[in-house]
């Protein structure tokens, strides 16, 4: 089969396509034939291996794993023994941080893993795309115990991390202030942001209003600069360590104080997380933003536009 591999740390130029062994679907697991995926953040962060404590999971002088892809989505090929829960021929979609893979032709995926069935009215685009970005959101929100009613920054709002939080918490029910560039104002406003600020007229540190919960989608911001905008018990949450990898450490000191903290929840990735994104794609109340498409053969070309800082949503690569 045909997948993205690459046997060295680096740039994106370190991936190439090539013919690699098709995986099998062994026991409890499930071959699943890939129609879409996507590269993220996640899938730059181990290719590199920055920040380079990844390499203690992926290999100190070479990754072990030489096809990356966290998210995807396609149809079950095999069912390996003792699988009951998915059948050959489903549409299935799912993630794969860890075990990786999804960038290639087909993927084994363990049948008690996350992975779940594609609603009937999503295509494989916005199914691959609906997980990574989204489950690290909903980490922050999970972590901030989100309440209707209460108010919300975004930082980053247009993020597959940030498009995905805005939406999310009008689930919860919460009145959400949006930070993005102003060429996205109206995209924003259209995910359900009850109030947008261009990031490019107004520094939303120095904002009025104040807020329960800010969640920094872009890692771009530190909780001293935006403790002013927090009330008496308000949380701040990032999804980056912080410029002295602070995060941490405040994560364990604030919440002492009684006041003001930070909270750096650490993300699940099981079957019940994957069919909560399952419930809220079939009903309409959450539907990943793409930006562009690319076919498996221009994967490099993926990555280097990721890597620009530049993208909305999510950038999605289709197998054919």
């Amino acid at each position: 089969m045909k997948a993205a591999v690459h046997t060295r740390y680096g740039p994106p130029d370190v991936v190439r396509v090539a013919e690699v062994d098709r995986p099998v679907a062994g026991p409890g697991r499930v071959l699943v034939r890939v129609h879409a995926t996507t590269v993220n953040r996640t899938d730059c962060a181990y290719r590199a291996a920055k920040p380079f404590f990844v390499r203690a999971g992926t290999g100190l002088r070479r990754p072990r794993k030489t096809v990356l892809g966290t998210e995807f989505a396609g149809e079950v090929s095999e069912v390996g023994d003792g699988v009951t829960g998915f059948r050959v021929g489903e549409r299935v979609f799912g993630y794969l941080e860890g075990p990786f893979g999804a960038h290639a032709e087909f993927a084994a995926v363990a049948a008690d893993g996350p992975i779940a069935t594609i609603p009937d009215d999503v295509d494989y685009a916005h199914a691959a795309a609906a997980t990574e970005g989204s489950h690290y959101a909903s980490t922050l929100i999970r972590g901030a115990k989100i309440q209707s009613g209460q108010d919300v920054l975004v930082n980053g709002a247009t993020g597959a991390i940030g498009s995905a939080a805005v939406q999310l918490l009008k689930v919860h029910g919460a009145r959400v202030t949006a930070v993005c560039g102003p060429e996205h104002l109206d995209l924003v406003a259209g995910l359900g942001a009850d109030r947008v600020i261009d990031r490019a007229a107004v520094d939303f540190t120095k904002d009025d209003q104040t807020y329960d919960v800010i969640l920094d989608a872009v890692g771009k911001s530190t909780f001293g600069r935006c403790r002013r905008l927090l009330r008496p018990r308000g949380r701040y949450l990032s999804t980056d360590l912080g410029p002295w990898s602070q995060n941490l450490a405040l994560a364990l000191v604030t919440p002492l104080l009684r006041g003001r903290r930070l909270v750096f929840p650490i993300p699940r990735q099981n079957q019940e997380m994957v069919r909560y994104f399952q419930g809220l794609l079939e009903s309409g109340e959450f539907t990943p933003v793409i930006d562009r498409t690319y076919p498996l053969a221009e994967i490099v070309e993926a990555y280097r536009y990721v890597e620009t800082g530049q993208k909305v949503g999510n950038v999605v690569i289709t197998v054919p």
